[in-house]
């Protein structure tokens, strides 16, 4: 029985199909009353609009009243994951006189946007476990005839009635179309899916997707559907092939193995001039580019599109050779700005490495001029690190970008000790240091800077404003070697190395000190073998599914974390892949002994940036440790994932950190206005919506993920008190 084919099967029993119909008439009317307060009053894409601005001409909440602020519902899904296992990232959208949000274990779920009761859900893993994450959804409509959300689960892109939640059986292959497919490769061994919405342009929706980010991922190129039909109308190569622009900058057969550069952050259009700007992360492997050497385009590239036709109109590159994962985080941020008496349309990326890049939106120009500075060679055997990177001269950097001994954490003279002997004799240096068999400590780590919750940009004041974190990754490569072949155990090892899994899971299966990825010692004793087996082949939460990897090659996987032994066990002979790569030894955030990092606060922050100057404003800390901060410690910020939005009531709302507040700046001076501890860790983005006069503020409180918290499974909505 298929989900959502009937209202019985959406809510149960034949009862509800009454409320449905009251739900959609009094919906409609609310939608009418949206539409006249003005285009601001809802949020109906993804970060609030299609430039992805993340503002709201909404005032209603302001700076005088926004401590009056109280809850105006609760909606739980239900769905979390037991300890911190699952997590939320959606940012809500509000349109068609409704909100629609996606769960834990995304479920994608309509709710009333002034009562937070649910109307519909759909869940795309009724015979399977549910995997991914997904910071939201897309809705296009033609008039009051089709409505429509698209929705991204796993490998599929759903298309939905978006009154009702029944898949639109027309679009793709029963309501659904497989996103491994049309790469130019056996879809069957690639793991591909899209944890960011795409936008639309008329009747096109162009999406990018997520891949792997081991050696054998597949590529991120980016295709435009048909809405009505599911049809890819046209694709860009990321990877170019014989005869496309780029192609000389890989070598000559890169085209058929290489993987990655992909656009996994979400994409930002300017409708008006019908150019899409998608932002690109590193090809895989992420940390080795022996064997993709060159300057690799389209990787690590801010590219504009013709949004008709796929058509590249310009592009600029902000890392040449990514060796670090300095993957673009977040849909770049269209913005008009006043530089020497002219107003310049533009368009800002923020990055991971604490850098912001001006360009104009036409002509792909920098508003500010970009050098490009030397760096030093690789030692790796094989590699050949690009001898320069691009640096702005304006603004200046929102995070430091070199680790040096008086970079060391100063919270206590124990911590700085230990993270001094953790450290060792890997190196201290600059942003762009080349790994190395000895280590490196790459500051700022792969959290960022930048991460994927992107920047707000209040037009009133042409300020731009993002969050970042200021943490450090201890990276250590080592060879991908075998000698021993005597043993599936041996050749195992191997394969859990070369598919990532040692990236997450500690090449010493320890996990990772986030907390989001979990130990693998003794997993004999608490999954069996053919649960393992499952679990590679069909992922689970945030764990990719890893179908390029064969039978037998799982097999031999199975037998190393099972640490079976060559002499009682048969040789499982599968493919070698491992000859000339370098590996790293897992996702080391650099800690002390008490889990915090490892470098000086700050450890996140927030910054307002004066576009028209190229200048930072303020910056301050964001979130804070309260058992240091009862120490007398000042507030010290803490890892944040999620993003601002800033309103013309003055105010910028933030939710992100680790001690699960959610808060309210003056978006002019970066002062506190107020605070709230959410039931969950709020990493996410918030929404914020007018509803029959009646401001309301939205944000996910899912907690768990990469941050580590605890799970949740919370839509909080708040208002004002006497509203």
């Amino acid at each position: 029985m298929k989900i959502n084919n009937s209202f019985d099967m959406i809510y149960g029993f034949a009862g509800k199909k009454l409320t449905k119909l009251f739900y959609f008439l009094s919906f409609s009317v609310l939608c009418i009353s949206c539409h006249n307060e003005g285009p601001d009053t809802t949020w109906p894409v993804y970060r609030g609009n299609s430039e992805s601005t993340a503002y709201a001409a909404l005032d209603q909440i302001n700076k005088t009243n926004v401590n009056q602020l109280k809850i105006a519902w609760t909606y739980k899904t239900g769905d979390a994951r037991e300890g911190n296992r699952s997590t939320i990232q959606c940012n809500p959208i509000i349109v068609n006189g409704m909100m629609y949000v996606t769960s834990p274990q995304l479920k994608l779920i309509a709710l009333n946007p002034e009562s937070g009761k649910e109307i519909w859900k759909f869940n795309p893993f009724t015979s399977g476990v549910s995997l991914g994450v997904n910071r939201g959804v897309t809705y296009w409509s033609d008039g009051d005839v089709d409505k429509r959300i698209f929705f991204s689960a796993g490998s599929y892109l759903y298309a939905l009635n978006a009154d009702d939640g029944s898949l639109i059986l027309t679009f793709g292959e029963q309501g659904k179309i497989d996103l491994r497919k049309g790469l130019g490769r056996n879809f069957e061994k690639l793991a591909v899916e899209a944890t960011s919405p795409g936008i639309i342009f008329k009747d096109l929706l162009i999406q990018g997707t997520a891949v792997g980010e081991g050696y054998d991922s597949a590529p991120g190129f980016i295709r435009a559907y048909n809405v009505r039909t599911g049809n890819i109308e046209w694709t860009f190569h990321t990877i170019p092939q014989p005869g496309e622009f780029g192609y000389d900058t890989w070598e000559k057969n890169s085209y058929k193995e290489a993987g990655g550069t992909n656009a996994w952050t979400g994409l930002s259009l300017d409708k008006a001039r019908a150019i899409v700007y998608i932002p690109t992360g590193s090809p895989a492997f992420d940390f080795y580019g022996g064997n993709r050497k060159g300057q690799n385009l389209f990787g690590n590239c801010l590219i504009a599109l013709n949004a008709k036709t796929g058509e590249r109109l310009w592009h600029y590159q902000l890392v040449h050779h990514d060796l670090w994962d300095y993957d673009l985080p977040s849909p770049p941020t269209l913005v008009t700005i006043e530089k020497d008496g002219k107003k310049i349309d533009a368009v800002a990326q923020t990055t991971k490495m604490g850098l912001l890049f001006l360009f104009d939106r036409e002509t792909g120009k920098p508003v500010y001029p970009i050098e490009e500075r030397p760096f030093p060679p690789s030692k790796l055997l094989g590699e050949e690190a690009w001898g320069t990177q691009p640096f702005p001269s304006k603004p200046r950097p929102f995070v430091r970008q070199y680790f040096s001994d008086s970079e060391i954490t100063n919270i206590s003279p124990e911590a700085n000790e230990f993270v001094r002997q953790k450290i060792g004799n890997a190196t201290m240096g600059s942003i762009y240091s080349p790994q190395s068999l000895d280590g490196v400590v790459q500051f700022p780590g792969t959290r960022g800077g930048a991460e994927w919750g992107g920047s707000a940009y209040d037009p009133e004041t042409n300020i731009l404003y993002v969050n970042a974190n200021e943490m450090a990754m201890l990276v250590k490569m080592k060879p991908l070697e075998i000698t021993d072949t005597s043993s599936s155990a041996s050749i195992g090892k191997g394969i859990y190395a070369i598919n990532g899994c040692a990236m997450c899971h500690g090449a010493d299966l320890l996990g990772t000190g986030e907390g989001a990825f979990p130990s693998l010692i003794n997993v004999a004793n608490r999954l069996s073998k053919n649960q393992v087996l499952d679990l590679l082949k069909t992922g689970k939460s945030q764990m990719p599914a890893f179908p390029n990897i064969s039978v037998e090659d799982k097999a031999n996987l199975v037998s190393f974390l099972f640490n079976e032994k060559a002499d009682n066990k048969k040789l499982i002979k599968g493919k070698d892949k491992t000859a000339a790569r370098f590996i790293h030894d897992g996702w080391n955030p650099l800690f002390d002994q008490s889990g915090y990092p490892g470098v000086k606060p700050p450890w996140g922050t927030l910054n307002a940036i004066d576009l028209n100057k190229g200048e930072i404003l303020w910056q301050v800390p964001l979130g804070e440790f309260p058992e240091l901060t009862k120490m007398g410690l000042p507030p010290t910020g803490t890892l944040n994932l999620g993003g601002p939005i800033v309103t013309s009531g003055g105010l910028l709302f933030i939710a992100a950190t680790k001690d699960e507040k959610l808060r309210a700046f003056d978006k002019k001076t970066g002062k506190i206005l107020w605070k709230y501890k959410l039931p969950a860790g709020g990493y996410a983005t918030p929404s914020t919506y007018l509803l029959n006069g009646k401001q309301y503020l939205v944000i996910a409180a899912g907690g768990g993920g990469k941050v580590g918290s605890p799970s949740g499974d919370s839509f909080v909505a708040f208002c004002l008190k006497d509203q």
